[in-house]
């Protein structure tokens, strides 16, 4: 079964490389542009942390860590997620219908409709400088397992946020806000939610987990998160990922076809 789904996806993904590569100069300007924004934001950091001596008390190497972290997460779901955004147009349009006789999981498809070949581009670079300022740190076994663990949870837990977007898209039609609140939400998280004062820190940690997503994995890695946290992170990003399963069934009992 993954076997299949894989292939399917990778049909897909090849299709959706075809058309971004259609006006190379519009690719090149766009991948150019994505990575201007990423280099000004990293030039922030720099500067923030140079002036202030540190971040919430994290150092430089520390602090480029975090942003690294979040933009690679926030690439990564962009990249696998990308059809998201195209929903709403499927719904008005009609081709759900279409989606939904299809002999394969509605869901997949919607989901890993066609990987995004600008994202993948800027996806190395991301993860190359990770991996360069990780290696300043001193890393056990034990903190970079966990790191990867809660890379898997982040990724859990933003899969979660994009099926309750297509939920609400079922049911609303108004997908496009949805998806772009989740984004402004994510972006809070690009430095560690340690900077925000409580309650606000409490509430993009623990009831929108952005934190969990963006902040747990880095502090794990400086082996700064206790334990238990490593088990909520799991039971936050296994529970969120149940429940917008089903949101996602039920707002599928109450899609109404284009065509009735």
């Amino acid at each position: 079964m993954l076997k299949y789904y894989f292939k399917i996806w990778l049909r897909f993904t090849l299709s959706a490389f075809q058309i971004a590569f259609v006006s190379r100069v519009g690719a090149f300007l766009f991948t150019f542009a994505k990575l201007m924004r990423f280099g000004f934001f990293m030039l922030i950091v720099v500067l923030i942390v140079t002036q202030t001596q540190s971040l919430a008390g994290y150092s430089l190497n520390q602090s480029l860590v975090f942003f690294l972290t979040y933009n690679v997460i926030d690439t990564l779901t962009q990249l696998l997620f990308r059809d998201v955004y195209r929903f709403r147009e499927h719904i008005i349009s009609g081709y759900f219908d279409y989606i939904l006789i299809k002999p394969i999981n509605p869901l997949f498809k919607i989901l890993f409709g066609g990987a995004d070949p600008l994202d993948l581009i800027v996806l190395v670079p991301y993860i190359g400088l990770l991996i360069l300022f990780i290696t300043q740190l001193s890393v056990t076994v034990v903190t970079f397992v966990s790191f990867m663990l809660l890379l898997i949870n982040a990724f859990l837990i933003s899969a979660a946020f994009h099926i309750v977007v297509l939920a609400l898209g079922i049911l609303t039609t108004e997908i496009d806000h949805a998806i772009m609140i989740y984004r402004d939400i994510t972006s809070m998280a690009r430095f560690p939610v340690d900077i925000y004062s409580e309650p606000l820190r409490g509430f993009i940690t623990f009831i929108i987990p952005v934190g969990v997503m963006m902040t747990f994995p880095p502090k794990a890695l400086f082996g700064l998160l206790a334990p238990q946290f490593m088990l909520v992170s799991g039971v936050i990003g296994i529970g969120f990922f149940v429940v917008s399963l089903k949101l996602w069934r039920y707002a599928l009992t109450q899609y109404t076809s284009a065509s009735s």
